[in-house]
C-alpha cells in the first residue's frame, strides 16, 4: 500500500518542478533530503522513474509520472475541501427513510421539498413499510423510520414530527353517511375492516369499538390504510383510521367523520443513537416539522 505522504511529496515536487522549490509548499516542516527520500521510495514501489532532471534544480515528470499525477492531483487538491465539508457536516449522499404509506403521502412530501431546496446534494431513498421498520433501523439498513411507534427500544432516539386524529370511515352510500355525527353502536350490524399486519393499530381499532360496546359480527382484514379505504369504498364495511389530514382520509366513495374526544396519535422520526451525529440525519431533522 502506497503511503499518502509519499504521494504528497511526489505531487508537490511535480507542482514546483523541483525539490528545493517544493519545500515551502508543505504545510508541515520538511527538508529537501526528506522530500527526495519520499519520491525515491515511491519510485521504488511503482518500479519506474517518475521525474527527469532537466537542470541543476529543475525536474519534470516522465510519461509514467504524468500518468500518476493525473490521478493523484485531483484527489490531493480536493482533499482540503472534503475535510472542511466533513467538519461542517456538509456531506451529501443518500438518506434512507422507511415510513408507512400514509406518512409517505401526507407528511414527507413537504418536509423533503425543504430538504431538497436547502441540500440538493442529498438524495432520498423512500421505502414503504406495512409496520414500523424498527428492526430494519437497528440493523443499519435504513437511516430514519417515520411512523407511529408503540414502543421505542433503548438504542433508538425519536422526535415527534406529526399528529394524527381518529376518523370513522364509511361507504358514501351508507345510510349513516349523510348524518353529521354517527355513533359507533349504530354500526354494530355492519362488517368492520381491520388492519391485518399491524397488531398495534388493529388493537387500537378493536379497543375503540369495545369502548363503544361494539363487537363486529363480521371482520375483514387489510394490510394498509389505503387498502382499507378501498374496501370501504367498495361497500365491504366501515373502519376506524388515524389520519394526518384535518378532514380525515380522502378516497372516492368514502365519507370520513371525526370521532370527538378520541384523542390524538403521534408520528415520530426515529434513528439509531449511534448514528445521531450523521450529517444526513442532522440535515433532515433540522427541517423536520415542529409541533
Amino acid at each position: 500500500m502506497i503511503q499518502l505522504q509519499r504521494l504528497e511529496g511526489f505531487y508537490r515536487v511535480a507542482r514546483a518542478e523541483g525539490y528545493a522549490r517544493a519545500v515551502p509548499t508543505f504545510p508541515y516542516p520538511i527538508t529537501q533530503p526528506g522530500i527526495h527520500q519520499q519520491v525515491k521510495r515511491l519510485e521504488a514501489e511503482v518500479g519506474v522513474p517518475l521525474f527527469e532532471r532537466v537542470g541543476k534544480d529543475r525536474v519534470v515528470l516522465t510519461p509514467e509520472g504524468r500518468t500518476l499525477y493525473a490521478h493523484v492531483a485531483p484527489f490531493l487538491e480536493g482533499l482540503d475541501t472534503v475535510v472542511q465539508s466533513l467538519r461542517k457536516g456538509e456531506v451529501g449522499g443518500t438518506l434512507r427513510i422507511h415510513a408507512s404509506g400514509h406518512v409517505l403521502r401526507h407528511l414527507l412530501p413537504a418536509w423533503l421539498r425543504k430538504l431538497q431546496a436547502k441540500r440538493p446534494d442529498i438524495e432520498v431513498a423512500l421505502f414503504e413499510s406495512k409496520t414500523p421498520a424498527l428492526d430494519v433501523l437497528r440493523l443499519g439498513d435504513t437511516d430514519l423510520v417515520v411512523d407511529h411507534l408503540p414502543a421505542v427500544p433503548d438504542d433508538v432516539e425519536t422526535r415527534e414530527v406529526g399528529r394524527t386524529h381518529p376518523f370513522l370511515v364509511l361507504p358514501a352510500h351508507h345510510p349513516q353517511a349523510k348524518r353529521k355525527q354517527v355513533r359507533l353502536e349504530q354500526l354494530r350490524d355492519d362488517a368492520f375492516i381491520a388492519y391485518s399486519t399491524d397488531r398495534y393499530l388493529r388493537d387500537l381499532q378493536l379497543a375503540a369499538l369495545a369502548r363503544a360496546g361494539v363487537t363486529p359480527r363480521r371482520l375483514h382484514a387489510a394490510d394498509s390504510s389505503e387498502t382499507i379505504l378501498g374496501f370501504v369504498a367498495a361497500g365491504l364495511g366501515f373502519s376506524l383510521l388515524a389520519s394526518l389530514l384535518p378532514g380525515g382520509p380522502r378516497e372516492a366513495g368514502v365519507v370520513s367523520k371525526a370521532l370527538p374526544g378520541a384523542g390524538t396519535g403521534t408520528v415520530h422520526a426515529a434513528w439509531r443513537k449511534t448514528a445521531a451525529r450523521s450529517p444526513l440525519i442532522q440535515a433532515a431533522l433540522q427541517l423536520a416539522p415542529r409541533l
